[in-house]
């Protein structure tokens, strides 16, 4: 569950980011690979090119942050101790 909300927080924070600094690679490298053409056209009030690439930032980015809190929380669980007689 704890993994989800850091997903879910780089995804937005990413997002937010993308959005005022819409260079931010990999997402313009992507929306350029896919041949597209750019657009301005606003979609929720936002450029259409804009808006895209920081969908694909927060993707991205998100993934590999959840990635790398799984791999260091995976061994700081609790161990279980045996019962006690």
């Amino acid at each position: 569950m704890k993994g989800a909300l850091v997903y879910l927080a780089s995804f937005i924070v990413f997002l937010v980011i993308t959005l005022v600094y819409p260079v931010l690679p990999p997402g313009i490298q992507i929306y350029g690979a896919l041949i597209i053409a750019q657009s301005n056209y606003p979609v929720v009030g936002i450029p259409l090119t804009p808006l895209a690439c920081a969908v694909f930032n927060g993707v991205i980015y998100g993934v590999v942050i959840w990635l790398i809190y799984t791999i260091a929380t995976r061994d700081q669980k609790p161990k279980e101790e045996p019962p006690s007689e």
